[in-house]
Order: C-alpha cells, then sequence, then structure tokens
C-alpha cells in the first residue's frame, strides 16, 4: 500500500551499481588504445597523401612543386621516417607510464549522474519567482495561469518547479512505499543533453584551448630563444617544403615538451575518460598531418574549420615567415592576440621558390647527362645554358620519377596562396 511521503521536496536520486567499463577492443585496454589511435591515424592519413604526391594528382592545389621538395629541403625522407618513429616510440612509452596512474573506469552510474543535472535544473527553476519578482512579475500567478490554459509544464517552471501531478512510487530504505515527487520528461532530457553532449563538448574545446596556447608560447620561444632554436627547433625547420609524414619531425625533446606533454596536459585538465581521449589525440594528430600535407584542398574540411591549415602553417616554414604563425594546429587566436600573424602577399615570394628550385633540378639534371654521355671529357657548361637541347629535353622527363615524385611543372592558382 502506498503512503504519502512529505519528506521529499525533490524527486530522489536512483540507486545505481558501478561495473568495470569493458574495453573497446577487447583485450585490449582503452589507455592502450588511446595510444595506438593516433599513430594509425598519422600514418594512415601521411599514406594517402604520399599517394596522391607520388602520382601527381591534383598539382593545382600543391604549395610546392616536386623540384622544391628536391631541392629545398635539408633532409632525407628516410632520416624524417626514422625521427617521427623515434618520437612515436617516446610518445608511446610517456602514455604507458602515465596510465600506471590512471584510475580505473567504472560505468553504472550514468543514471544517477542525469538525474543530478536534473535536479540542478529544478534549483534554477526555483529561483525564477524571485528573478521574476524583481521586474514586476507575479511568477506563481502567471504559472497557474498558463497551467490552466493547457501549458502545464512551462506554468511549473515559472512557478519555480512545482509539478503537482508529477509523482512516482518508490520503496524508502525501511521497506515502505511512498509516493515521491518525478522529474519532468524536459528536465530529464535537458538533463542527458547536457551530461552526454554539452560537457563532453566543453571539455574537448577546453583541451584544444590548452593545447594551442601550450604549442604557441613553446614554439614561440624555440624560436625567440636562439639555443633553444639551435638545439632543438631547427631540425624540423629543415623542412622548407613540409609534407604529410614529416608533421612530427622533431628533436626527440622538441617532440616530447611541444606534443606530448601539451596534449597530456590537455587531456588531464580536461578530465576526459579514455574514450574522449581517444577522439582528442586522433583528431588533433589527423589535425597536425593536414597543416602539413602541403595541398590547399577546397574540399577539406580541416582546412575551412579554422584559419590554421596547411597554407597558413606553411608560411612559417620559409626563411621569410620564420618568425610569424606560430600557432599549432587548431586556431589562430594567439597570433591575432600578439601580432605573430603573417601579414602580406606571398604569391611572389613562392613564385621566386619554384623558379629557383626547378632551375638548379635542370641544372643538376644537365651536369648528370653530359657526365654519363661523355664520362671522359671535362663538363664544363655554363649553368642555365645547356648545349644540348635534346638532352635538357630527355632530362626534364628523367625529374618526373626522381625521388618518388612525378612532373616538373605545377602550376598553382593564386587562390591557393
Amino acid at each position: 500500500m502506498a503512503v504519502n511521503s512529505s519528506v521529499y521536496d525533490l524527486p530522489p536520486l536512483p540507486a545505481y551499481t558501478l561495473t568495470p567499463r569493458p574495453p573497446l577492443l577487447a583485450p585490449i585496454p582503452d589507455n592502450v588504445v588511446a595510444l595506438i589511435l593516433p599513430i594509425v591515424a598519422y600514418w594512415a592519413l601521411s599514406m594517402v597523401y604520399h599517394y596522391i604526391d607520388v602520382n601527381d594528382y591534383f598539382p593545382q592545389y600543391r604549395l610546392h612543386t616536386p623540384a622544391e621538395v628536391l631541392k629545398r629541403n635539408h633532409v632525407t625522407r628516410w632520416e624524417v621516417v626514422r625521427d617521427v618513429i623515434l618520437q612515436q616510440v617516446i610518445q608511446t612509452i610517456a602514455g604507458l607510464a602515465m596510465s600506471y596512474f590512471d584510475p580505473d573506469e567504472y560505468i553504472g552510474k550514468e543514471e544517477y549522474d542525469i538525474a543530478v543535472w536534473a535536479r540542478r535544473i529544478r534549483f534554477v527553476q526555483r529561483a525564477l519567482p524571485r528573478l521574476l519578482a524583481l521586474v514586476g512579475v507575479d511568477a506563481m500567478s502567471l504559472g497557474k495561469n498558463l497551467s490552466h490554459s493547457g501549458y502545464a509544464m512551462l506554468g511549473g517552471a515559472l512557478a519555480g518547479g512545482r509539478y503537482p501531478g508529477l509523482t512516482q512510487s518508490v520503496v524508502l530504505e525501511n521497506g515502505v512505499e511512498s509516493i515521491v515527487p518525478a522529474f519532468a520528461g524536459w528536465e530529464l532530457s535537458v538533463a542527458s543533453f547536457i551530461y552526454w553532449y554539452f560537457i563532453p563538448t566543453l571539455q574537448f574545446v577546453w583541451g584544444v584551448g590548452v593545447v594551442d596556447t601550450w604549442q604557441y608560447f613553446l614554439h614561440r620561444a624555440m624560436h625567440l630563444n636562439r639555443w633553444l632554436y639551435v638545439t632543438f627547433h631547427s631540425r624540423h625547420h629543415r623542412l622548407y617544403v613540409p609534407y604529410a609524414f614529416g608533421a612530427l619531425y622533431n628533436h626527440p625533446v622538441e617532440g616530447f615538451l611541444l606534443d606530448t606533454a601539451g596534449t597530456g596536459i590537455a587531456f588531464l585538465t580536461a578530465g576526459m575518460t579514455n574514450r574522449q581521449s581517444m577522439w582528442f589525440f586522433t583528431f588533433s594528430t589527423i589535425k597536425t598531418v593536414d597543416d602539413h600535407c602541403g595541398y590547399a584542398f577546397p574540399w577539406d574540411p580541416l582546412q575551412h574549420i579554422t584559419s590554421n591549415n596547411a597554407a597558413y602553417h606553411d608560411i612559417h616554414h620559409q626563411s621569410w615567415g620564420i618568425k610569424t604563425n606560430f600557432s599549432q594546429p587548431f586556431f589562430i587566436f594567439w597570433d591575432r592576440l600578439l601580432n605573430t600573424q603573417w601579414k602580406g602577399d606571398v604569391k611572389l615570394r613562392y613564385e621566386r621558390s619554384r623558379e629557383t628550385a626547378q632551375r638548379k633540378l635542370d641544372d643538376d639534371a644537365v651536369q648528370a647527362a653530359i657526365k654519363a654521355e661523355a664520362p671522359e671529357a671535362p663538363a664544363t657548361v655554363c649553368v642555365g645554358e645547356p648545349t644540348d637541347s635534346n638532352a635538357r629535353s630527355r632530362l626534364r622527363k628523367k625529374t618526373a620519377t626522381l625521388d618518388g615524385l612525378k612532373g616538373a611543372k605545377h602550376g598553382v592558382a593564386s587562390s591557393v596562396l
């Protein structure tokens, strides 16, 4: 038999039982999967861009020509791959060390947490009558009128979250069944949205802000301090012409401080779960690769969500833009606030770099052909003026396959820059 109880002024919170969260990919723990996914994403996306490079697809969207890749970069692709793998090994070891201190994650408390948010919504409603009274509105009378007009939920909210018709039957600890208040459907819906979507979004936004702030100031310091630049950061700038799998080509110390520590601090301060960290770490990695891909694709959403994209970051890799555009990998608000954003036209500068690189490549090819055709004769050829026009034509064809890249001529639309 149910009895009325005035003990509960608010809907009671549900009981719950905690159980360990099962791993997403058993038997691998979720915190280990969070370390694996970014590496998989890094190489998968990099190989897509590398395939585009090798087959010379979409040359109209390239920021640099293959000749620039060959003549302007001061590091081989093998050295880049080696250092990136080293950084990922260090990153994984650091992540495994930190995961040792991660608390176990449990499920089963979701309905309880949603009910907590529903109560908070009810508390906000309790303050409405007083707030409306400040502007001369009688919330109680207005709420009653709305309820009588068929707007019971709106009337109850304006009356301070009072819904006399919303009750539920519960069994108390002493075994007595009691009729107690219940949450309105809209309260539970809003609470569910807050719990499942709004809070995770805030955590993600906070993580993005922490990473951008951490990387901007540390990155800028490595350019303004000569010792830091020469000792650590100069290695990354051996790539004057960035490409996708060179995104994490760094000195191991810089890689740990800039990327591993930065994303780790963002994850910890945001209070993310391991499942959330999978999304956050992987998305951060994909964004970093995309920023170094060397292409300005108009259909790439990552290059339009923010102003920080491949074209923006590429300016920072040029000798004339190296002291600007420090922001990475998401937004550029720090560059704007601190006046370190590149301002001015870049089209002519890019054209000069392309022409210089192509001229060097042609000269090297002519010299190599002359030596191959007359190995015993001294090769004395004026730079830029080959004596054999047929040899020059043949060599232009040979440049198409140098270092696995095809095509010597690549026009870049002005809209790209």
